[in-house]
């Protein structure tokens, strides 16, 4: 996935009611951009850090511009959009670059399953069960945590996540294939795990859908000023 424009670099001032940044932007000057991330952002979101925006160019928008990527602690850029992990999951799966899911005649996005909810990629073959690919998108790493080199997830408390994931066993009890990706924002991390002290809910859903026949796959995601490509695949280790 190529950003359509340059990003524009900033510094962080601070984040604030979880969908709104203010940021001191090169050359622009102070301006408030949309955070499109629901969750807590540890260690992401820390005023003064490295930030890079693109210009919104929808015209319902209400701001100008929106925040894409931050620079980590140790160095690493991390995308913080959680609406890209979808499209770069789907043009991996199209390209054949997740072996695990290849092999698929047609690929649907947004279809509706369960319980008013939609699958994020829904891959059929007359040949083959259904395989609904549930993507999540994973910016969480404590340097200073037990767990210093993993991509963690959640960072905050998830309900709607732990709905997805009985939805999913539910799938795979009835015949067809169900998957659950997570897609690594970052590239400084060696293996994935769940944060069950941050939402132990949402471990328990996770072991339980497995155990129901639920995959759970992980790749890590090179993450540039340019775009962001599918890269190398973490293990998923217990949480």
């Amino acid at each position: 996935m190529e950003f359509p424009a340059p990003l524009v670099r900033g510094t962080l001032l601070r984040r604030y009611k979880r969908f709104l940044a203010d940021i001191e932007l090169d050359g622009v000057g102070e301006i408030t951009a949309h955070c499109a991330n629901p969750g807590s952002m540890m260690g992401l979101a820390e005023p003064g850090s490295e930030v890079w925006l693109s210009r919104n160019t929808n015209p319902k928008a209400k701001l100008d511009w929106r925040w894409e990527l931050v620079r980590a602690a140790g160095g690493d850029l991390v995308c913080i959009n959680t609406a890209h992990p979808n499209r770069v999951g789907e043009e991996a799966v199209a390209a054949g670059a997740i072996p695990e899911l290849s092999g698929y005649g047609s690929l649907r996005r947004e279809v509706k399953y369960g319980v008013n909810s939609r699958i994020d990629i829904l891959l059929e073959d007359p040949a083959r069960p259904p395989c609904y690919v549930e993507i999540k998108s994973v910016t969480l790493r404590r340097p200073k945590g037990a767990h210093p080199t993993a991509a963690e997830f959640p960072d905050a408390v998830t309900r709607r996540g732990a709905k997805h994931l009985m939805e999913l066993a539910d799938v795979a009890e009835n015949g067809g294939r169900a998957v659950m990706l997570y897609l690594v924002q970052r590239g400084d991390c060696d293996r994935f795990r769940v944060a069950a002290d941050i939402d132990p809910g949402y471990a328990a859903a996770l072991a339980e859908a497995r155990n129901r026949g639920v995959e759970a796959l992980c790749r890590q995601c090179d993450v540039t000023q340019h775009g962001i490509e599918i890269g190398g695949v973490l293990p998923v280790v217990a949480a």
